[in-house]
């Protein structure tokens, strides 16, 4: 993740790539290939779905701009777009859970990448393989990063059903045209019992040691 050749970092210079395994899937979009032909309104709802980036539709417009004159093709190119439409004087003026600055581009980042790597379908495919192997009795504990990860978590330990959830994922579609599906409220069988009735998260000396733990969430259950 730190590799700038890896495209993540908007503090580092490299491709705007952000796949997670481009060996893997080497036909798989990456962020340049999204930023560069997805429409505005396509790219807006990335950021808007993915990011929670209040900004969405003033970012994306600046994004079509800038693509016209050159391809977007490196992370500090754009990090420097995004920043363009903003004032300077607030392009660190977010923060983050430590109360320290934030670059106004972090959202964007975090949208492309979670839109790439269809992260969230993947996280759902991944807590039904869960269920599918765990016995009675066993033990199912998943760690998440961010709002958008733990509402599916919970919501899938629920016992919300979330076989519809058809997320804005690039290997599944091909346009830009696609829209956002909400997930399918229906209840199903409960197969899980929350081991704790709040969420774990990570104490200050936790957080001093390891930063990046700073937004983590931990929820566990039992298979029923």
């Amino acid at each position: 993740m730190d590799e700038a050749q890896r495209g993540f970092s908007l503090s580092k210079d490299g491709p705007l790539d952000m796949r997670m395994d481009c060996e893997r899937y080497p036909d798989m979009p990456c962020a340049a290939d999204v930023v560069n032909t997805l429409d505005q309104q396509a790219l807006a709802s990335i950021l808007t779905a993915y990011g929670e980036e209040r900004q969405a539709r003033k970012i994306a417009s600046a994004i079509v701009e800038a693509r016209r004159v050159n391809p977007i093709t490196r992370t500090q190119q754009l990090a420097s777009v995004v920043a363009g439409s903003f004032p300077p004087a607030v392009l660190y003026a977010r923060k983050d859970r430590l109360q320290r600055s934030a670059h106004v581009a972090t959202k964007t980042f975090q949208a492309l990448r979670i839109f790439v790597n269809d992260e969230l379908n993947e996280l759902h495919a991944g807590l039904s393989a869960a269920r599918s192997v765990l016995a009675p009795g066993g033990r199912l504990c998943v760690i998440t990063f961010h709002s958008l990860e733990d509402r599916l978590v919970k919501r899938y330990l629920q016992g919300d059903d979330l076989s519809n959830l058809d997320h804005f994922s690039p290997r599944k579609q091909g346009s830009g045209k696609q829209k956002l599906v909400d997930a399918n409220r229906e209840s199903e069988e409960v197969y899980w019992l929350p081991l704790r009735r709040k969420v774990i998260t990570p104490e200050r000396d936790d957080v001093n040691e390891n930063p990046r733990g700073r937004s983590a969430k931990l929820r566990a259950a039992l298979r029923r």
